[in-house]
């Protein structure tokens, strides 16, 4: 173990309250690509920027289009939780993880078994009808037949019809497209999530930084609410926290957790 990981291990050893901020970063070593890296979704051609089609004005000017590459870059089947995740599970299980407060949107630290997750930018497996309100998970709107124009019938009234995609878009049984649950550039955060993960880094003994560029706002903007002992950053390329930070390893952040929390 070299120093970097030594001095980590002895932090969260002594430490009884510690905060958790992640990004992309931490899901890529589960096969969940990024945004920002050279071969990240920012990087790829497509008819239109990324950065456009995952707005809110876009999604509603063009729905289809949004949908095309939300299933084709947003839904990865079958990942499954990494090193970081489940340490970080393992140190909330020990009363030392208060709070995992993620910028992701595809459920894996719920899934490696942490509890007190605050999802910034919501969660894939959730999905609601712009209608009614109604929620799917994402597995029963992929599962919705493909039709080539909207069934007979659809008056507005839930139950009495299945769920079905037009032109690739799911539409709930009352008519209404189904939108992801997740924050599209133009829309606002989560106020009570907000204010969750703000008294969480403020009131953290140490606050871990993990695989995130910082370059989304608001959300990176917590990290000035942390007034803590620790400021770990991990994170392979450098960050904008990096001169603020007691420690930074730039390595892959699995390999660090598997040797420093047992994983």
């Amino acid at each position: 173990m070299n120093i970097q990981r030594e001095t980590f291990k002895k932090w969260i050893d002594e430490c009884d309250n510690i905060v958790f901020f992640g990004g992309a970063g931490v899901s890529t070593e589960s096969g969940v690509p990024d945004f920002r890296s050279v071969d990240g979704l920012y990087n790829q051609k497509y008819d239109y920027p990324p950065e456009e089609i995952l707005s809110h004005t876009f999604f509603m000017r063009n729905p289809e289009e949004f949908y095309k590459f939300y299933r084709d870059k947003l839904i990865i089947k079958g990942v499954q939780p990494n090193a970081c995740h489940r340490g970080l599970a393992k140190l909330e299980q020990m009363g030392k993880l208060k709070a995992v407060v993620t910028q992701n949107v595809d459920g894996l630290h719920q899934m490696a078994g942490s509890v007190n997750v605050l999802e910034l930018h919501g969660a894939g497996s959730r999905n609601y009808c712009m209608d009614c309100g109604r929620f799917f998970t994402m597995d029963e709107w992929l599962d919705f037949p493909e039709v080539s124009g909207a069934p007979a019938g659809n008056d507005g009234c839930c139950g009495k019809r299945e769920g079905y995609n037009l032109n690739g878009v799911p539409h709930c049984p009352c008519g209404g497209i189904i939108k992801p649950d997740i924050v599209l550039y133009e829309e606002s955060l989560d106020y009570d999530t907000m204010v969750k993960s703000v008294e969480a880094i403020r009131a953290a003994e140490m606050l871990i930084i993990g695989g995130a560029s910082l370059a989304v706002y608001p959300a990176a903007g917590m990290i000035d609410y942390f007034r803590g002992k620790h400021l770990v950053v991990i994170n392979k390329v450098p960050s904008s926290r990096d001169r603020q930070a007691d420690l930074c390893i730039a390595e892959p952040i699995g390999e660090v957790f598997a040797e420093v929390v047992g994983a």
